[in-house]
């Protein structure tokens, strides 16, 4: 999942409140409603695919870099999958990603001297080989906070001498304290019925915001930011003959725990611009910087073979359906991205959300039910790099509010979930008040299993996870919030996000959840109420210009590339 520093979900819109008596009476009039959702759970909690489904999308697709054969051949196995449970139109939809793929096939890591050890490292996605095993005395780069160009410029002419031939650990060691207190795993029910209470004057607060970096303050233009340090540290290291750069993982992001590994990608996307680079656990890292700050030499032996596909520059999102009746050219969707980071297999992030709505449809499909709208589920690819292929597929197919194609006004709703293996407890809905409403009516028969409600949002701000793609655009994004359980501490882009970290009672719970939900909108006279043209929030400005006063904001992206 795309997110910010801290990670933080939707932040939902707070509007007035409403009534949604009438929204509850259309969903109480679709036929045998009680019914259908009996079978939906008896179906989703006592025949459940999704672990077999986890299995293959993990255990053998797993990691899934955008870009990748793995990725690709993931996206098959799931339209044969899906075909094999009654799917009809499986394929996979080509978008231009524009970099090479890129898979890690062999790394070993080892100190040599003073003593004799393996240590834990991941290889920074596209990034070149080594020229087989390399072995070589090791130096502690450490970096000026905040110079001038100058500054910074003096002291790299300082060190140029040292590099050649070294291993770089680049970067001081930090000292990441014992979280004395993490955070709670599951959300206070209380808290959460209370945030997604329309009558409720601070719904949508209660712990969960958009942006939490709260006001940045003015960077000062003399000094240089980390990123453009970044860069010339890149082609410092390239062009003064440095045998491997070394990062401590704390570098990649500043939430990590201890006995993780977070590695994401050369911010270039080329091999060419960088040198051989991993990603060494926290604890492997500040040992080897502690000797050698004894003034005792560490020799390390690196053997990295990475391998570039330069059809990697196209990329396919994964699409599949169950055809509608007499409404089959609406189509409700549902989906989650498959693409992953590579530091394990991607279980959390996101082969669970895929396997959840894969599951969904699955339930559907296996009651019997014949949907008047078209069910439609999309394995998005790209969304670590930025919501790209989600991003694709909306400008192909819909366009925007300003700009719209023929599918945008046959366009009903899109479910997307994002965020681990916790049990859904809710939604945004991007449109009015009333769309909210429907949906939180169709999650209302399933508060016992803790769904409590959607609340909706006017953002159209993109960054977080895929449902945003559909809100940039004007469409109804319907993105799902869950208990965290690991997620943002442990197993979040990290070395640990592998198949043993899925609760199955939870993900079982979602799909059933999810599978009604999508049941409701697909069976009703009406798609879900949109925004008229003059109501419709404006398009996000470009960074920089300000946002029109009253909208609400989505989760931020990361930055992916940060080295």
């Amino acid at each position: 999942m795309l997110k910010a520093l801290g990670l933080s979900i939707l932040c939902f819109s707070i509007l007035m409140p409403f009534s949604i008596v009438g929204q509850v009476q259309q969903v109480k009039n679709l036929p045998d409603t009680d019914e259908i959702n009996s079978k939906i759970r008896a179906e989703g909690m006592e025949h459940s695919h999704i672990m077999h489904t986890m299995h293959y999308l993990t255990d053998v697709y797993g990691p899934r870099l955008t870009g990748s054969p793995n990725l690709k051949a993931a996206g098959e196995w799931a339209i044969k999958e899906m075909t094999s449970w009654g799917f009809e139109n499986g394929h996979l939809e080509p978008w231009n990603f524009g970099h090479v793929g890129w898979t890690n096939e062999y790394l070993t890591a080892h100190i040599i001297s003073p003593v004799k050890t393996a240590v834990e490292v991941r290889a920074l996605a596209w990034s070149p080989s080594t020229n087989g095993a390399v072995r070589a005395e090791s130096y502690n780069m450490i970096l000026p906070e905040r110079p001038t160009q100058d500054e910074f410029t003096a002291y790299l002419n300082s060190v140029a001498a040292k590099v050649k031939g070294r291993v770089v650990f680049v970067g001081k060691y930090v000292d990441v304290k014992i979280n004395l207190n993490p955070s709670p795993r599951r959300q206070d029910d209380n808290a959460v019925k209370q945030r997604y209470n329309p009558d409720n004057p601070n719904a949508g607060q209660g712990g969960f915001g958009g942006n939490r970096r709260g006001q940045q303050q003015a960077p000062d233009p003399t000094k240089l930011t980390a990123r453009q340090m970044g860069e010339q540290v890149d082609a410092f290291l390239l062009a003064n003959g440095a045998a491997v750069r070394v990062m401590d993982t704390v570098e990649t992001l500043a939430t990590v725990d201890h006995g993780q590994i977070r590695a994401f990608n050369n911010r270039t996307y080329d091999p060419n611009k960088i040198v051989p680079t991993v990603v060494m656990r926290h604890e492997d890292y500040g040992r080897i910087v502690r000797i050698l700050a004894d003034g005792t030499p560490v020799t390390m032996e690196f053997n990295i073979v990475n391998h570039i596909y330069p059809e990697g520059t196209t990329v396919y999102n994964t699409i599949a359906e169950i055809p509608g009746t007499d409404k089959k050219d609406e189509v409700v969707m549902l989906g989650g991205h498959l693409d992953s980071w590579h530091s394990s297999t991607g279980a959390t992030d996101n082969a669970i959300g895929c396997a959840v709505m894969m599951e969904a449809a699955r339930i559907l499909k296996a009651i019997g039910v014949k949907p008047r709208r078209t069910i439609r589920v999309a394995l998005w690819s790209g969304e670590e790099e930025g919501l790209l292929g989600s991003k694709a597929y909306v400008a192909q197919h819909f366009g925007t509010a300003e700009n719209p194609k023929p599918e945008f006004f046959k366009f009903d709703g899109y479910f997307n979930i994002d965020d681990g293996t916790g049990r859904a407890r809710g939604a945004s809905v991007f449109g009015p008040p009333e769309a909210a409403s429907i949906v939180r009516a169709a999650f209302a028969p399933f508060e016992d299993l803790g769904l409590e409600g959607a609340l909706p949002t006017n953002s159209r701000r993109s960054g977080g996870t895929d449902s945003t793609s559909f809100n940039e655009a004007g469409l109804p994004g319907i993105g799902m919030n869950q208990d965290p359980i690991e997620y943002n501490q442990y197993t979040w882009h990290t070395s640990l996000d592998s198949y043993e970290h899925i609760i199955e009672d939870d993900v079982k719970k979602s799909a059933v959840e999810i599978a009604a939900a999508v049941y409701q909108l697909a069976m009703r006279d009406e798609m879900l109420p949109r925004f008229s043209k003059d109501q419709m929030p404006a398009p996000t400005p470009p960074p920089g210009q300000q946002q029109r006063p009253g909208a609400t904001t989505a989760r931020p992206a990361a930055d992916r590339s940060r080295r």
